[in-house]
């Protein structure tokens, strides 16, 4: 991919790109829609990812092409990004956050390849962002952390692009470690790598239901979360509640007497799942895979009936996983309404448990879902000159 991108490059510009990134896309374990509300997540970066290779202008523009959008070369001013609604917005946000920052990074010619399918719940977006991150601070000469490039690409989503999206993503594709998830606190933003051995495989099927977020019911969600957390400050007068973090189970008789019907389980899913990611991660530790993938079926059915992100595509792809004996537990992974599912499984029956949701799933859909193998992957990086054919 890296070697075509290259050659696209001098064939467009007529000259060698000098200095480029990548970053992975990533899959959420456990811990869904729990980001946006200063809660715990449990993601790692896989083997899927975006590279953007780059060489400075002197006209302070930015021109950039995806091989994902043959014959397309799209432009913007560094000092003028503006919102277009399409794919651009993910390569404009971090000039904007970074602009915010007082950094200037330049005018580039840019090109964008990319293994992280769009639109899956792998966070193909996070991982242009990031990507574009590395590469404007590279040209910048800027000398960052990686958790500060992370945020500057979180806040290109949120600011520029306008999804009202927590930290994890592009915290998984900026930190990302070989074979290991993140435990990530998205109030504290501290982040713990948790092993995850060579026990367990991790399956991904695509449901090839598309999700557009920004348009779609994201937004809904967190504002449905702020309804109930309001309502949480108001039954527990006597807590600080400043998130839904700050809410128990034990808590939720009294926001039940509190709340609607409807605030209410989008609150119990939060808290709950939040406390599913800390079980699982010591299910991890303990060496209990069955107990790993109860969890994750529990996750589940909250993201299915309290917080109604699953789709019959996602249902039907969980369901087949779990009826077969190496898989421990299955669930939707990324925000739903389409996308991926997750399946953790035994090594040994990864074969045949893909298999078998594949057929049933083209048993009942017409159509035979993509099974991804993912591998738990380091997270973003320059690439070298010797990558570039420097």
């Amino acid at each position: 991919m890296l070697a075509a991108l290259v050659d696209s490059f001098r064939a467009r510009y007529g000259r060698a790109p000098e200095f480029g990134a990548l970053a992975p896309g990533r899959v959420n374990l456990i811990g869904e829609h729990t980001d946006y509300t200063g809660g715990l997540v449990l993601p790692c970066a896989i083997d899927r990812e975006t590279v953007v290779v780059a060489a400075p202008r002197v006209d302070g523009r930015v021109q950039v092409f995806s091989e994902g959008w043959p014959g397309v070369v799209e432009g913007f001013d560094v000092a003028t990004p503006s919102r277009r609604g399409d794919w651009v917005d993910y390569v404009q946000g971090p000039f904007a956050a970074f602009a915010t920052r007082g950094v200037a990074c330049g005018g580039l010619d840019l090109g964008v390849a990319s293994r992280v399918p769009p639109e899956s719940g792998l966070s193909s977006s996070a991982a242009l962002e990031v990507a574009v991150v590395f590469v404007a601070a590279r040209a910048a000469d800027l000398d960052a952390a990686p958790e500060t490039l992370a945020r500057v690409a979180h806040e290109a989503e949120t600011g520029f692009v306008g999804v009202s999206c927590g930290i994890m993503d592009q915290f998984a594709s900026a930190l990302g470690r070989a074979g290991h998830a993140l435990r990530i606190d998205c109030r504290t933003e501290d982040v713990l790598p948790i092993p995850l051995g060579t026990e367990v495989a991790l399956l991904l099927a695509a449901s090839g239901v598309e999700r557009k977020l920004a348009a779609g019911g994201y937004d809904m969600r967190v504002a449905e979360c702020t309804v109930a957390l309001e309502g949480a400050v108001a039954a527990l007068p006597d807590r600080s509640i400043g998130s839904l973090r700050d809410v128990t189970p034990a808590d939720l008789p009294a926001l039940e007497r509190r709340l609607p019907d409807v605030p209410f389980r989008r609150a119990r899913h939060v808290v709950t799942e939040n406390a599913r990611v800390d079980a699982f991660c010591e299910a991890l530790a303990r060496g209990e895979h069955a107990e790993a993938g109860r969890l994750l079926k529990a996750g589940m059915a909250s993201l299915r009936d309290d917080f109604e992100v699953s789709t019959p595509e996602l249902e039907t792809l969980c369901e087949a996983g779990d009826a077969q004996a190496g898989c421990f537990g299955s669930r939707l992974t990324g925000a739903g309404w389409g996308g991926c599912t997750l399946h953790w499984v035994a090594p040994e029956s990864a074969a045949q448990v893909g298999e078998e949701i594949a057929s049933r799933f083209e048993a009942r859909f017409g159509r035979r879902p993509p099974i991804l193998h993912a591998i738990p992957s380091a997270g973003a990086r320059l690439l070298r000159e010797a990558e570039l054919g420097a």
